[in-house]
């Protein structure tokens, strides 16, 4: 008897342990993206990582602005900082090359067949014969190298970054040869941000020489090319620290992250860290789909990043230097792009990050005088419109988040809807109801109604906290959008300062500021008619005429057919005018289930699952905008999405797996199931969480996170 107990408590520890073994780290795939507009890149990073070293192909152009595209052959180096699917190049900061003088004419290519990477690691071999390796920590980049021989020569370029609308980088520098083993300083640039940036560089093999280059004209950093003689095994190993706040800052993180030489422990522990996230979602799916999903989930959870140290000290949007709440303050805030899907993902599978992503942009607020837009190494770029860190605030209330100052919340989203700065001009706003566009000749109608959606936002926020007179002044803002709806053409139309509509007008040509300027942002204004949809669809409704004219005008979307698509202005990944491609469109497949036909809308998420998500280089259509694109296919693939990100509503679709369990905060799960799941049962109907039929086209945030099951009944009709 005791033998059996003994047998059998072995058994069950060994189950719980392969349960905690999950490696769903094995099936990311990080190439995926980086061919064509996905403009991601296969190199390390830890999840919120302030450090993302990786091969640079380029540093400017569309096609890099992460610096790297898979078809490229050319290899610069190996810079510390990047993005992940943006549209504009940024950081890029402090190059490394490796290079063996034997063979110069191949300093800069590599053999292709050569390139690896997985969660953690990247890897190549030069065409000099020298192995490349790269890991990393949250803030310090990890080289290794092997070369050829004992003598070795490495160019250290801190100069380079990727440019945007610039012929310089570098606006000053102080750098500092400490010793032979060490190399510390500060630049700071001016590309789509002006930032600063500290920096301490270790070799473990002290260089024998340094040799700093000519500076070519507009450089104001330097270039070395250093020698080295190599021990036996013929390894340099190197370390590079950055911080956002000073030398000492950057020293101290390097301390506590990296104080050895193991490269392997440190890849080892990336993976490990990967997989505390990754393992919250497990699917029954595919190999192939578990690629595409778990590397979605990837490219979600690399950003925003913690820029402050370890101590906690950050560096401001106003320059000074003070100690973020729980040493968290976020940045790569492409806040346009991830209040849609993302933010909302995020709040699901990684709560914990919430209030310090919250209160970072009350900070921003507090120096800058406005909420953020989006930031770049805690800077604002001011890209892309409206001022959307409004809807993010709300949802995070909505859902229960409370690690943030509610009152000083509302206070931070009214002063930045009624106190004008870039972007947004409220007296003109409020002075006609719309933005008139022979006073603001771009982006007009875009803005309005972007704008309309924060201002929804605030005056249910000013709701919450019982402040009567900011809702009603807010809600009547927030109905600004009909101002601009033409019954002739049933669609969001420009408009003068004297009430007279933009002729000529084409409703199928996309405008975008920096390359077709007109009244629409990355879209044109079929796309645009159903901004106002995230969060007055009745509204919407009784504009067209009633629930008839609005499924009508849904069919008419997604099969009037495109002349000449321009991917440059968001028409990419096209079904109709859905440009699945850019965030504008979202939203729009799920508004058919307040339609007369639901089941359409389901139609078209399988279509735009199978047909534009790939587990290929190519595999990713459009922009992944720091994720924005991952969360759509992720939500869309559990079975539900937020048509409005604030209201803690996921609407429902269908799922494109067979079950999928979320494994969630206070070890509880939420399990989702696809009965009669197959490629031709496309379509579900008779949802029912725990048993209970549904009778609403969605669940909410706290029935997902109160843990239970969601089950689809799929069927081919």
């Amino acid at each position: 008897m005791e033998i059996s107990k003994t047998l059998i408590n072995a058994l069950l520890l060994f189950c719980s342990l392969n349960i905690n073994a999950q490696n769903n780290s094995k099936y990311v795939n990080t190439f995926i993206g980086t061919d064509g507009t996905g403009h991601t890149f296969p190199g390390p990073s830890l999840p919120f990582g302030m450090v993302q070293p990786g091969p640079d192909n380029n540093i400017a152009g569309w096609n890099h602005t992460s610096g790297y595209q898979y078809k490229d052959t050319l290899l610069l180096g190996f810079s510390q900082t990047r993005f992940s699917g943006t549209g504009i190049g940024e950081m890029g900061n402090i190059l490394l090359l490796p290079f063996n003088e034997k063979k110069l004419k191949f300093k800069n290519s590599y053999f292709k067949n050569t390139e690896k990477a997985s969660i953690g690691y990247y890897s190549l071999t030069k065409k000099d014969d020298i192995k490349v390796e790269l890991t990393c920590s949250e803030r310090v980049a990890f080289h290794k190298y092997k070369y050829p021989n004992k003598t070795a020569k490495l160019l250290l370029d801190l100069q380079h970054g990727f440019q945007f609308l610039n012929d310089s980088l570098v606006l000053e520098s102080d750098i500092k040869i400490e010793n032979n083993n060490t190399i510390s300083g500060y630049c700071k640039t001016k590309g789509w941000v002006t930032k600063k940036y500290f920096f301490t560089i270790h070799f473990q093999t002290p260089f024998v020489a340094s040799k700093e280059l000519p500076k070519e004209k507009k450089q104001n950093a330097p270039k070395y090319v250093l020698d080295f003689n190599l021990p036996k095994n013929k390894v340099l190993q190197i370390k590079i620290a950055l911080s956002s706040v000073s030398v000492a800052g950057a020293k101290q993180n390097l301390k506590s992250e990296i104080p050895h030489w193991n490269f392997e422990k440190v890849k080892q522990n990336a993976e490990k860290v990967w997989n505390n996230y990754l393992n919250r979602i497990d699917i029954e799916a595919p190999q192939k789909q578990k690629e595409i999903f778990y590397t979605s989930l990837y490219h979600l959870l690399l950003q925003p990043s913690n820029i402050a140290d370890v101590d906690g000290n950050y560096r401001g949007a106003d320059d000074k230097i003070a100690i973020a709440p729980n040493k968290e303050y976020y940045s790569t805030l492409s806040i346009w792009d991830i209040y849609r899907g993302a933010f909302p993902l995020l709040q699901i599978m990684a709560p914990e990050k919430i209030d310090g992503i919250v209160n970072t942009m009350l900070l921003h607020h507090k120096a800058a005088g406005f909420l953020p837009i989006w930031t770049a190494w805690g800077q604002d770029n001011y890209c892309m419109i409206g001022n959307h860190a409004i809807p993010m605030i709300l949802s995070a209330y909505n859902n229960g988040f409370d690690g943030f100052d509610k009152q000083e919340a509302l206070k931070a989203m009214i002063e930045t809807s009624t106190k004008s700065h870039i972007n947004s001009d409220w007296e003109l706003y409020n002075q006609y109801g719309y933005y008139p566009f022979d006073k603001l000749d771009n982006e007009a109608v875009s803005r309005t109604l972007e704008s309309g959606f924060d201002d929804y936002c605030v005056a249910k926020m000013a709701e919450n906290l019982n402040d009567k007179t900011n809702q009603a002044e807010f809600q009547k803002r927030a109905n600004y959008y009909k101002n601009l709806f033409n019954a002739e053409t049933k669609l969001f139309r420009g408009k003068d300062t004297n009430g007279n509509w933009r002729t000529p007008f084409d409703p199928l040509t996309a405008t975008s500021p920096m390359n077709n300027p007109g009244d629409y942002t990355e879209a044109n204004a079929w796309q645009y008619f159903w901004t106002p949809a995230q969060y007055d669809i009745d509204g919407m409704k009784n504009l067209l005429g009633g629930k008839k004219e609005f499924t009508k005008k849904l069919n008419d979307f997604f099969t009037i057919e495109s002349l000449n698509p321009n991917k440059f202005l968001g028409q990419e990944a096209m079904i109709g005018q859905y440009a699945h491609g850019n965030e504008p469109s979202h939203h729009i497949v799920y508004l058919y289930a307040y339609s007369e036909t639901p089941k359409i809308g389901q139609k078209y998420i399988d279509k735009i699952i199978n047909e534009f998500h790939n587990n290929t280089p190519d595999g990713m259509i459009g922009n992944d905008d720091c994720g924005q694109m991952s969360a759509w296919y992720i939500l869309s693939s559990l079975g539900f999405y937020p048509v409005n990100p604030t209201n803690s509503e996921f609407v429902l679709g269908a799922p494109q797996v067979k079950k999928a369990t979320l494994h969630l905060k206070n070890n509880k799960t939420f399990i989702i199931e696809a009965s009669n799941f197959s490629s031709e049962n496309v379509y579900q109907e008779n949802p029912k969480l725990n048993n209970a039929l549904l009778s609403k086209p969605f669940i909410t945030y706290s029935e997902i996170m109160t843990g239970g099951t969601l089950n689809f009944q799929m069927t081919n009709k």
